[in-house]
């Protein structure tokens, strides 16, 4: 089986990427495959803002795929770069918990213990 790692970069308020990036993460891991982490990168970071005020009736995704990636002891990482620059996090504004700051030099490093990337 493989060893996988997801890379997520369109805005995930604006389409369905996290409904699919967790459906994708479960179906895989039901296969036997095995996720090495996930990484947040250009708009995607959008879903790591601690302030997000959904609708009632809108189910909070970003939240659903942390906590799996929390009981599957998945990292759940995001670019700090992409999200200061968009002002999604700040020193007065962190990141919702269970996201973890990361750069893309560590999220080259981690391709070297994968054998695929896929992205949404």
């Amino acid at each position: 089986m493989a060893r996988l790692g997801l890379l997520i970069t369109s805005d995930c308020f604006a389409s369905q990427t996290l409904s699919s990036v967790l459906c994708f993460a479960k179906a895989a891991l039901a296969q036997g495959h095995q996720l090495d982490h996930v990484f947040l990168y250009q708009d995607a970071v959008y879903a790591v803002a601690a302030e997000q005020d959904l609708p009632a009736d809108e189910p909070d995704v970003s939240a659903e795929l942390c906590q799996f990636c929390q009981q599957q002891q998945i990292d759940l990482l995001f670019c700090v770069t992409a999200a200061e620059k968009r002002g999604v996090i700040s020193p007065s504004r962190p990141a919702k918990a269970g996201y973890i700051a990361a750069g893309l030099a560590e999220f080259a490093m981690r391709q070297a213990n994968i054998d695929k990337l896929v992205q949404f």
